[in-house]
């Protein structure tokens, strides 16, 4: 019997086991790769000050093309464009020497602000966190619209039950970046007084009602539009809006708890470890992943019960952002090698990925406890995963940042600072960081007009990029447009 297009569609992005650990690395490589391009042309060339037409075009090609590329036609040899980008990378740094930075007139100080700019914020703005969330904003809204054709390989497409993917990654990796730059208000609140736990509520679902909304959104336009649906992926009704929206009461309630472990990644793990028992000592991972789905709660189990090990991956993000967030007290001279590793923001990040990398492989093998990764569980494995992934990439841009723009946190005052954190920081990187949600949220609508009105899986390679192109192209001009227009839509 012949299929509708609805149930190939569905067909397309069901049943898939992924791929492995390694090819997802080496895959995913093209980002770091390409900021580390972008940073040397930026360190020795200046060439995105000023920023014309054509430096947004060699940084929407650098950004936002290398990783579409890195995910299409060059899936199949991620090796190729890897060297394709380290190597102009290497002979730039070694031929060209660093250009003087361009600085514009710092507007004149008042009395007022002499000793307020003559402090510096001790949580300034780090360009290497920009740039890797803005990284993950263009892998995520390339993929939701680039699963649907036949150029995007299957392996990269979300498993049904039990493996890794890159897509799999995509999602862990959104919640793990939101959680690190949360953290930032409990930073602050250090040195005040913490509100209460029911100010903090308060706040938190003030910040989850536009997210629940956008989800009750997405959930009638999919039933009323008749949408594709790929249901063991959250559930009937269930889908990723809800679970970002649900994060923030739940973190609040958290920060409670705090108080008696002061440590997110221990809480993270313990969690995660807590939801592992229950769904492999009771008959919960059955029920997620074969029982019948009878009322509401059989109906959306997997988004349900996976939010567990979200809201696990959300609290081992803000663990590495308290990490990553503070600025670093000046060093001793002669500070031996396990001072560094111990007191420097890069040695306590790389020391956090080979903690979160030992866990992961002790959970999964053959001689520890023999899980397996389910993104669709959002199980102990897969939080391990997600956060060792993240850990060592974040660890990857911080040492690029270290090493192009070394005098970066050096400065007399905050708004030169800024500056120079501006200059480090991808333009088209940054732009996607600032407005995230409301850029995914385009991006969603983009999709769906896309599939709604053109056959994806009837396309040629050539139609199908050319297609992607000009959506991550429309995607990343709003997203710059937005920025360009000082204008912050949060959500």
């Amino acid at each position: 019997m012949a299929k509708t297009y609805k149930q190939l569609k569905e067909a397309w992005v069901s049943g898939h086991t992924g791929s492995s650990v390694a090819d997802v690395n080496i895959v995913s490589l093209a980002m770091p790769l390409s900021i580390l391009l972008w940073s040397v042309v930026q360190s020795r060339m200046r060439l995105f000050i000023p920023y014309t037409p054509a430096a947004f075009l060699v940084d929407f090609l650098l950004n936002c093309g290398v990783t579409l590329f890195a995910t299409t036609i060059y899936s199949s040899s991620p090796w190729v464009l890897n060297m394709l980008l380290l190597l102009p990378a290497t002979i730039i740094y070694v031929l060209e020497r660093p250009a003087p930075a361009r600085r514009d007139p710092l507007r004149p100080y008042k009395k007022d602000d002499d000793a307020k700019e003559s402090k510096l914020d001790p949580l300034p703005v780090k360009p290497f966190i920009t740039n890797y969330r803005g990284a993950m904003m263009v892998i995520t809204c390339i993929a939701i619209l680039a699963v649907d054709f036949r150029v995007f390989p299957r392996r990269f497409a979300k498993v049904e039950n039990w493996g890794t993917s890159l897509m799999d990654m995509g999602v862990g990796s959104f919640v793990f970046t939101a959680g690190v730059v949360s953290v930032r208000s409990s930073l602050k609140e250090v040195t005040k007084r913490r509100p209460s736990l029911s100010q903090r509520l308060v706040a938190s679902i003030r910040h989850s009602i536009p997210l629940l909304v956008l989800g009750t959104i997405r959930l009638i336009s999919v039933k009323g539009l008749d949408y594709a649906e790929h249901v063991t992926e959250y559930g009937i009704h269930w889908n990723f809006f809800f679970t970002m929206g649900f994060l923030p009461p739940f973190v609040a309630l958290f920060q409670s708890a705090f108080d008696l472990v002061p440590s997110y990644a221990v809480l993270s793990f313990v969690l995660a470890a807590t939801y592992e028992m229950a769904l492999d000592w009771t008959s919960l991972g059955s029920f997620i992943l074969v029982g019948p789905r009878t009322n509401l709660l059989s109906q959306n189990r997997e988004g349900i019960f996976s939010f567990i090990g979200y809201l696990s991956i959300f609290l081992a993000g803000q663990s590495l952002g308290s990490i990553a967030l503070p600025r670093q007290p000046p060093l001793p001279k002669n500070a031996s090698t396990s001072y560094l590793l111990r007191h420097t923001m890069i040695g306590k990040l790389a020391i956090a990925s080979i903690i979160w990398t030992a866990l992961f492989y002790f959970s999964t093998s053959y001689y520890g406890l023999r899980l397996s990764v389910s993104r669709r569980l959002a199980n102990l494995p897969y939080f391990l995963w997600v956060s060792s992934f993240n850990s060592y990439q974040i660890t990857i841009c911080c040492a690029i940042e270290a090493a192009m723009f070394p005098t970066l946190y050096i400065a007399s005052k905050n708004e030169e600072e800024k500056q120079r954190s501006r200059e480090a920081t991808s333009s088209v990187l940054y732009a996607f960081n600032r407005n995230g949600l409301a850029v995914f949220l385009v991006a969603n609508l983009l999709t769906g007009l896309v599939n709604m009105t053109m056959p994806t899986l009837h396309m040629s390679v050539l139609q199908s990029m050319a297609i992607l192109i000009a959506y991550i192209a429309a995607v990343s001009g709003l997203a710059v447009v937005l920025d360009r227009y000082d204008v912050s839509i949060k959500l």
